[in-house]
């Protein structure tokens, strides 16, 4: 387990058993594909081009993958398919890097003066509270003060939510009622931040696509109202996507990245589902690293990406 430096067997156990569902799926497909046969060959590809596709990796990235393996069987003359398995690993996990998703430290933070703002994004039901407050426990475990900002004033379910989070998790939660301005929430979330000297804000936002213009406008509101406080905020702009949606998950990335800057991706939910390989196809579509999956009900569950780690768990 070596191989694996920092990430440990627990965490790896834990991979592996979230992606169950998609691995199983995934190994049922590429054992039919490569049946009978010895070397990959056209009809390999053929087949291996369905089993990435059925598996929600998207057509314009499988045809990425198909064209690097075919580059490599084009030069290697002979590939037997007992070394599809090893070719795939290194063909994705390649790809996921030159797409700057790139291998990063549990939980840690750049060093920087004043609180590092982390701006949540995502429409309702995709595990957005959860997720925050799920980063919330594992930023404290890291040993990191945390304050959470309220600023999904449009349902009061989803104060009262990120309330429990916050009481469970025992951080930090800045509030106000039901309908009050969601920028004044985050400025206040950052007033009290930099007061306490915490070391991390989030700050959870409302999660509604029925309006574009209107969500632009309210998150470009947030931001520049923030930067009163903390010149450069938000740091980091994170979509919370429900990676047990597949496709519709690609639909709501597109739609986020044209309301506003969004610089990194959290999957969720991705141990209920066989459609894991939608990680691979957002990160390469969108060209936005992936920096947390949810692969499980647990607060440990939330982990950071390690693409090689991912990539080995699904084809291994």
């Amino acid at each position: 387990m070596a191989i694996f430096g920092s990430f440990s067997r627990k965490k790896k156990e834990s991979l592996d058993e979230g992606l169950s569902k998609t691995k199983e799926s995934v190994f049922k497909k590429l054992s039919r594909a490569v049946v009978g046969k010895s070397k990959v060959d056209d009809e390999v590809l053929d087949n291996l081009e369905e089993v990435l596709i059925t598996s929600d990796v998207g057509v314009d990235t499988t045809l990425k993958i198909i064209e690097r393996i075919e580059e490599r069987v084009s030069r290697d003359k002979y590939m037997g398919v007992s070394e599809l398995n090893t070719i795939l690993k290194d063909e994705i996990s390649d790809l996921l890097e030159e797409n700057n998703t790139t291998d990063v430290s549990d939980f840690d933070l750049p060093k920087k003066d004043g609180p590092y703002v982390i701006m949540v994004v995502g429409v309702n039901g995709v595990g957005k509270t959860t997720t925050i407050g799920k980063l919330a426990y594992n930023f404290k475990q890291a040993g990191k003060s945390v304050v959470l900002g309220a600023a999904d004033t449009f349902r009061a379910a989803a104060i009262e939510q990120l309330e429990v989070w916050a009481e469970r998790v025992d951080v930090s939660i800045v509030k106000q009622k039901m309908g009050s301005d969601p920028a004044s929430v985050a400025y206040d979330t950052l007033a009290s931040a930099k007061a306490s000297n915490a070391d991390v804000v989030i700050i959870d936002t409302a999660g509604r696509l029925h309006n574009k213009v209107g969500l632009m406008n309210e998150l470009s509101k947030i931001k520049k109202v923030m930067q009163k406080i903390v010149p450069d905020a938000p740091d980091e702009v994170l979509l919370v996507l429900d990676g047990s949606t597949g496709q519709n998950a690609f639909e709501q990335a597109k739609q986020f990245t044209k309301a506003t800057e969004v610089t990194a991706l959290a999957l969720t939910k991705l141990d209920g589902t066989a459609k894991g390989g939608v990680v691979i196809g957002i990160s390469d579509q969108f060209k936005i690293p992936v920096k947390y999956i949810g692969i499980g009900e647990k607060m440990e569950h939330l982990q950071i990406f390690r693409r090689r780690e991912f990539v080995d768990s699904l084809f291994s």
